[in-house]
């Protein structure tokens, strides 16, 4: 699970694993089952002090690595959402961790999580909270009221993909761009009604890196088959294939960024990869000097919005090896300016509070100043 911070409390998952109570009357019995267990962990951000856990059973069986949850918990308001990697799908209390609402999304709407659990983060539209469930039947994106739980809507059948459904303003209404394994889709955020779909399979159900929407280009990054560019009109169904392209610009989990038309992408063989969005062309890559470049390459990037500098183009980065790295990037190229180990090897997304950087390993969290006004 990635690092959630808000008002000075920091929140993550991860799972704990204890052996069950033998029974004493019984010596020669088996060695007694694991017992496994989600966990909520709340975090003092000035102290690290441990201020409160939510957890509940949870076996995770066959479960493809299945090391932890993988969503990033969601803090809006009061309130902290959370989902598991098998569909545990809670509304906690951020002050205590006290439950307010929870849902089974396997039991309870025939969920289907991925081969490698649930990832994406519970998103929330006013006060709507929609999640990828993957159930048949109409049951894959759905929407819950905030305040009480209670489903408001429920839309298309596709299995659940890895990202969460991005929000586009289009005229007076507000779609969501969802990404699934088998498809490239828009639905209205009010009702959940379909209304245009790209036909997109991808191998192992893969659909990972969240989507960005940018000049009316919904931009979709995959591993296998590569990028494809959307272009949408006005009118919510009048949509068209811009462009795709499956040799040099292949994502993984790395959401791309954007900037004056310009996206940079970790691309799974050529490492971070510059292109231009509107037609795929691309510009220049690091030859993996960001991240090693693996089987799976990883680094997660944003952009550092910095008031007061006119050079609005620094990046900072975390990659697989557990390496914080601050860069500037330009259509040009790039340059890196500082590298530091701060953490364990990691796949888990940071966080950052003013001038500190939270990470975390499967071992441990960790807390990094950050120098201020360099």
């Amino acid at each position: 699970s990635g690092i959630s911070v808000a008002a000075d409390r920091v929140i993550t998952m991860d799972r704990r694993v204890s052996q069950a109570a033998a029974d004493r009357s019984d010596q020669d019995a088996a060695a007694p089952p694991k017992l496994e267990f989600e966990r909520v962990l709340c975090f003092d951000l000035q102290s690290g002090k441990e201020l409160w856990t939510f957890e509940y059973e949870q076996p995770y069986g066959a479960l493809d690595y299945g090391n932890g949850p993988r969503a990033a918990p969601t803090i809006y308001g009061d309130v902290v959402l959370t989902l598991g990697a098998l569909g545990r799908f809670n509304c906690l209390n951020v002050a205590d961790g006290s439950m307010i609402w929870s849902h089974d999304l396997v039991k309870d709407f025939n969920g289907r999580p991925p081969m490698w659990g649930y990832a994406a983060s519970p998103q929330v539209l006013n006060d709507t909270v929609i999640v990828f469930g993957g159930g048949n039947e109409g049951y894959c994106v759905l929407a819950f009221d905030l305040k009480t739980g209670r489903l408001k809507w429920h839309s298309l059948s596709d299995e659940a993909g890895y990202s969460w459904p991005v929000p586009v303003r289009r005229s007076t209404h507000t779609h969501l761009v969802c990404w699934t394994p088998s498809h490239i889709r828009g639905i209205d955020a009010a009702d959940g009604r379909p209304l245009w779909s790209i036909p997109y399979e991808v191998t192992y159900g893969v659909s990972i890196a969240t989507p960005i929407v940018h000049e009316d280009i919904v931009l979709v990054c995959g591993y296998w088959a590569g990028s494809r560019a959307i272009k949408l009109h006005e009118h919510a169904v009048d949509v068209k294939l811009l462009w795709e392209e499956n040799r040099y610009l292949r994502g993984l989990m790395s959401q791309p960024l954007y900037r004056d038309g310009y996206v940079y992408l970790l691309d799974k063989q050529y490492g971070l990869t510059c292109f231009e969005l509107k037609t795929g062309r691309k510009l220049w890559d690091d030859k993996n000097t960001l991240t090693p470049r693996g089987r799976n390459p990883q680094a997660s990037i944003v952009w550092l919005n910095e008031e007061g500098r006119t050079d609005q183009n620094r990046i900072i980065s975390l990659n697989s090896e557990g390496e914080l790295g601050l860069l500037s990037v330009t259509p040009d190229g790039f340059v890196e300016h500082a590298r530091s180990r701060i953490i364990d090897p990691t796949w888990a997304h940071p966080a950052f509070a003013g001038y500190r950087v939270l990470a975390r390993s499967d071992q441990k969290l960790v807390c990094i100043q950050l120098p201020s006004g360099k």
